[in-house]
């Protein structure tokens, strides 16, 4: 049943709002003002929210502007004892999705709510596919020509029609979590949300809280109850990026909700049945770290039931020049650019260590370096050259007779990994020849030294 919010701070009106909504089946929290309501908002994935117009602290107006800000997918309805045709035409055009003035009739709360709620799916479509335009890793649209990456779509067209867990595999930049939105969006979930969560990005000591929720007061500052992302994910997938990062702790409670559909908050008992799809995606060697000891084996065949290797770009060279197109037109606009000959031998024989994001963020370069000029040579991609297009890690390194500064070298190859990779660690970790921890062990000491 749908979730509604009502923020109203007339305690008599909330109530009664919240009364006339939960006779009819609905699910209805309140908050008193937009402040209040905004933390809800932030923690919970209502389906629609009614607000008066005016209120202290935060009024209709503010909140839904953050509203707006924050990419929720959260229709809102303004309600109001202050009806004036220039108050309903502006918060029209701020986006509200209906006005309703009090006082009011049931009916027409019933009614307006009824049609709200069919917006707020749709509403949710349109903001995920601007997310996925802007932020997936290669590119707008899936284009390939090379039979590689055929195989790869192939697989993930067939697994996307079951509800198994996937596992892709993939360095840094082949495009591992669009293939999961690939996935998703060709499944009977595509109606509900891919949620993506990067465990590389999270704190270890909020892992679980982010994925599982919490209680109020499980914890230090958490003063309301605050919903994870299997529940969030609810119906639909949930990604897991860099799973091979989660603690083991996260590790062995991610296991149990695989095997039995059912999360616990952090500082609660109750026991919460969760209808969710997993796809994870890595880019490390999770059997080096079972090895070690720092990925569970029984987790990992629970999340290996269906594994997709994503290949790097230099492994289906077929598909740069096809890609260089498309990034082109993205970039270049209405600007007709050519890239000449010479340009085409350079970016099919360098090694791409960064893959399809790289080659993305070259084409951006070469289109501003290129300017008037129409034509992106060679020389216009002189900066790929910085290594060995064969990828072999061999280099024409010569030592000088005046030698050098072994520290200076140290940290300009970091820098220019760092920029190869879009700042990401593991991936200038391989570049480099050095585990991540080694990487972060180097970067530690070249920052202490700098200070």
């Amino acid at each position: 049943m749908a979730h509604i919010l009502i923020v109203e701070d007339e305690d008599k009106m909330r109530h009664l709002l919240s009364i006339m909504l939960s006779r009819k089946g609905y699910r209805v929290d309140q908050a008193g003002d937009g402040i209040e309501a905004l933390e809800m908002i932030r923690a919970t994935p209502f389906d629609m929210v009614i607000t008066d117009i005016k209120m202290p602290r935060m009024d209709g107006m503010e909140l839904l502007e953050k509203i707006k800000e924050m990419e929720i997918p959260c229709p809102v309805v303004f309600i109001t004892a202050f009806a004036t045709v220039e108050s309903a035409v502006e918060a029209m055009r701020q986006g509200v999705v209906d006005y309703i003035t009090k006082p009011f009739e049931e009916d027409r709360i019933l009614l307006t709510v009824e049609r709200t709620l069919g917006l707020s799916k749709i509403m949710a479509e349109n903001i995920e596919l601007k997310r996925e335009l802007r932020d997936v890793a290669g590119t707008d649209e899936m284009v390939y020509v090379s039979k590689e990456m055929a195989s790869v779509v192939d697989l993930g067209l067939k697994v996307a029609r079951t509800d198994a867990t996937v596992l892709i595999y993939g360095e840094s930049g082949t495009g591992k979590e669009f293939m999961a939105r690939v996935i998703h969006h060709a499944s009977p979930r595509k109606g509900s949300r891919f949620v993506p969560v990067n465990c590389a990005a999270i704190s270890p000591s909020l892992v679980e809280s982010e994925l599982f929720g919490y209680e109020k007061g499980s914890f230090t500052g958490a003063d309301r109850r605050s919903t994870g992302k299997f529940e969030f994910a609810k119906g639909g997938t949930l990604f897991l990026d860099e799973v091979g990062d989660l603690p083991n702790d996260a590790q062995a409670k991610f296991l149990r909700a695989l095997q039995e559909k059912k999360i616990q908050r952090v500082g609660g008992n109750e026991e919460i049945p969760v209808n969710v799809r997993v796809i994870c995606a890595t880019n490390q060697d999770l059997d080096a770290l079972i090895e070690k000891g720092e990925f569970r084996q029984d987790l990992f065949f629970r999340i290996n039931v269906f594994p997709i290797h994503m290949p790097p770009l230099r492994e289906r060279t077929g598909d740069i020049i096809p890609l260089t197109n498309h990034f082109l037109n993205r970039y270049a606009g209405s600007t007709s650019i050519q890239v000449t000959d010479g340009a085409k031998r350079l970016l099919a024989e360098y090694a791409w260590p960064g893959n399809v994001r790289e080659l993305a963020n070259a084409m951006e370069r070469a289109v501003i370096l290129t300017g008037d000029r129409g034509f992106i040579t060679a020389d216009t991609l002189s900066f790929l050259r910085t290594f060995p297009p064969t990828g072999s890690g061999d280099t024409d390194l010569r030592l000088p007779p005046v030698g050098i500064s072994m520290e200076s070298l140290e940290k300009d190859l970091v820098k220019q990994a760092l920029d190869v990779t879009s700042n990401n660690q593991t991936a200038a970790a391989r570049l480099l020849g050095l585990t991540r921890s080694k990487f972060r062990v180097l970067m530690k000491r070249l920052e202490n030294k700098g200070s």
